[in-house]
């Protein structure tokens, strides 16, 4: 089939890969110009410079919502449309424009986690399995008809860097196999239930600010999804913010009031936990690792010198 692919980052580029690898014709790939925002160095493989080492004619836009792309991508009389980590609004105007529809690949399982940040999201809430969906664009974001899906299980201890590497690894498969499937002719692909549907929004700097009332099970994930190379988790002591860079679940019980530095137990300092310490019924958060306000890295054995005092949510 004709091809034309709308992608960016890593993302994009595992998926434009194996579009060239397959039987399909990509005849024109349309990206985002290379920004300076903090994500696109760290997912920084790019879409334009595949495509241009490959002789793919290359787009550059922000939007896709000009007259002269819609004229281009008319002209390209393509079979299908892909999109892959598109990270703007595609309209219908553009998204119909193929005789066979726009294949979007998302990183949940739809039709929960649509929107933003599905792999932090969904381990903050303790999902047993994710997993990336191919389906067909529709008006509404993320809501279209299912082509395929691939799970896999949240390990233990995995961090939202370790999920968003393993999503990857399946962009440019189900790409492949989703448009197998839309080619074979068939027409009877899954409807998404939207009654089972969550919609999540982009984290932001409020997203990352602790809350010791949490229990500390919560608050485990909360720093694992917030690990590197997302911005850390946060709270603030004697007035100065601090990162937790890594922690887990105490192994004792720690009662009292959320948010005190309690005890050290192991390599870490067990800091209160949960809306029901008080009544002694729950574990500690115990911090391994935190970084200063002056962007320093300390072991918690050495940060916290003395037990006592208190962890807030705000200085």
């Amino acid at each position: 089939m004709r091809v034309v692919m709308f992608g960016f980052q890593t993302w994009g580029h595992r998926t434009l890969q194996a579009l060239i690898e397959s039987e399909h014709e990509v005849v024109t790939v349309v990206t985002h110009p290379q920004g300076g925002g903090v994500y696109e160095q760290v997912w920084s493989d790019s879409v334009e410079e595949l495509a241009k080492e490959n002789g793919i004619p290359v787009i550059l836009r922000e939007r896709p919502d000009d007259q002269e792309l819609l004229d281009e991508l008319r002209a390209l009389d393509a079979d299908v449309f892909v999109a892959a980590n598109w990270r703007t609004w595609i309209s219908p105007e553009v998204f119909e424009l193929p005789r066979l529809g726009t294949l979007n690949i998302h990183d949940s399982l739809l039709p929960a986690y649509a929107g933003f940040s599905a792999m932090i999201w969904a381990l903050i809430n303790d999902e047993r399995e994710v997993g990336v969906t191919a389906h067909l664009m529709d008006a509404t974001l993320d809501a279209g008809d299912i082509v395929l899906q691939r799970a896999f299980p949240v390990g233990p201890r995995d961090t939202a860097g370790d999920l968003v590497a393993k999503s990857m690894d399946i962009f440019g498969p189900i790409t492949v196999d989703g448009l197998a499937l839309i080619a074979s002719g068939r027409g009877d692909f899954q409807k998404q239930d939207r009654t089972k549907a969550s919609f999540f929004h982009k984290r932001a700097n409020e997203d990352l600010r602790i809350d010791w009332t949490w229990s500390a099970e919560e608050l485990d994930r909360l720093v694992r999804a917030q690990s590197t190379p997302y911005p850390s988790a946060f709270c603030y002591h004697r007035g100065k913010r601090l990162e937790i860079i890594t922690a887990e679940v105490s192994r004792e019980v720690y009662g009292g009031t959320p948010g005190r530095i309690f005890y050290r137990e192991g390599d870490g300092v067990a800091i209160v936990a949960g809306a029901e310490a008080r009544r002694g019924k729950s574990k500690g958060l115990l911090v391994k690792t935190v970084r200063t306000a002056d962007g320093e890295v300390q072991s918690a054995e050495k940060y916290f010198t003395h037990m006592g005092g208190y962890l807030t949510s705000r200085p």
